[in-house]
């Protein structure tokens, strides 16, 4: 009994896309979101022993600076935008 090899699925492209959507709608309220969601994973992942991640920044401590970095930039532009809305 031979099964055929399912066709490629490219459901990651999905997903990518469903983020950009939300990034577009949603502004920096959605990168602030990813960003934590993120730093938290990479937290969570580092106290796990994790020190070498498949990102392409390769080591933790290096994606961890650049999704904290990513949180204070959108809460840059959260605040921005409060501030000229209210001005």
């Amino acid at each position: 009994m031979t099964s055929t090899p399912q066709p490629y699925d490219p459901l990651r492209l999905c997903v990518y896309a469903t983020i950009a959507a939300l990034a577009w709608l949603l502004g920096p309220v959605a990168l602030l979101g990813f960003a934590l969601l993120g730093f938290a994973g990479y937290v969570r992942a580092r106290r796990q022993g994790l020190t070498r991640s498949k990102c392409v920044l390769r080591d933790t401590r290096l994606v961890l600076t650049y999704l904290g970095a990513l949180a204070l930039a959108a809460a840059a532009g959260i605040g921005w935008n409060v501030y000229t809305w209210l001005s």
